[in-house]
């Protein structure tokens, strides 16, 4: 929101979480000189109906959004026979559904206005690193990033870019939502505040990725990994992949 706001783009910001919402607003107008069109909506991005409903809202006020950023992630960890169904259905809904519901509906409006735009995953170099910790999650941005490369030949033609960006490990506060198979009461707390200096101690800061994202615009990219571990990654994953498959085999004891 900061770097696009820079830029001087209108920025409009969608959260499920209202009370974060209107603290980034805020911000967004204090902290950027010019900052313009800066508003937020609630929207719970798993739930088609309320993204179809936010595009009709922003159409009908500010018109068809030139760039779209899908970024609205949960974290799941754990194995993949323990995780239970209830974690499968909200990751799926909100890392891989959100990003198909607002890609279709905005998608449709820029192919319909006929001047081009910008459509945006945030993924993760999950999308392309098998995980035996993170099966659930690395299933969701695997298939966003196989959706973000197929919705790109797609929309190649109406001039509609499609860029799938994919971080390593950056100092957010995902690991304070992310559910941890097994885990409850104190124990998930316990696992979410180590997961939390996991992050913190990386000091990879979001403002790096948000360079990215707005690197992936400009240059109309199809893939951007950010963070050095998921460049790297990604390397590995292309030139050996069955290395890759052999050092991130867990084996039964």
């Amino acid at each position: 929101a900061f770097a696009f706001a820079r830029e001087g783009a209108d920025v409009v910001l969608a959260d499920v979480e209202a009370d974060a919402l209107a603290d980034t607003v805020r911000e967004v107008r204090d902290r950027v000189a010019g900052a313009t069109v800066v508003e937020g909506r609630r929207v719970d991005v798993s739930d088609a109906a309320a993204v179809e409903a936010l595009a009709a809202d922003l159409r009908a006020e500010h018109g068809v959004p030139d760039i779209v950023v899908h970024n609205a992630g949960v974290g799941v960890a754990g194995s993949a026979l323990d995780t239970g169904l209830d974690d499968w259905r909200r990751v799926v809904d909100v890392n891989l559904w959100g990003v198909v519901h607002g890609s279709r509906v905005f998608g449709r409006q820029l192919r319909e206005r006929g001047e081009g735009g910008h459509l945006v995953a945030v993924a993760s170099m999950a999308a392309y690193l098998p995980s035996p910790v993170l099966p659930a999650y690395s299933t969701t941005k695997a298939a966003v990033l196989a959706f973000g490369e197929s919705l790109r030949a797609e929309l190649a033609a109406d001039g509609i870019g499609v860029s799938v960006v994919c971080p390593g490990i950056v100092a957010t506060g995902i690991a304070g939502s992310t559910s941890f198979a097994g885990a409850g009461g104190a124990e998930l707390d316990n696992r979410r505040v180590r997961a939390q200096r996991l992050f913190d101690a990386r000091r990879f800061p979001p403002e790096r990725v948000a360079e990215d994202v707005l690197r992936a615009v400009e240059r109309d990219l199809p893939l951007v990994p950010s963070t050095p571990e998921a460049r790297l990654g990604l390397v590995l994953a292309r030139l050996t992949p069955g290395l890759v498959r052999a050092a991130l085999r867990r084996r039964r004891r």
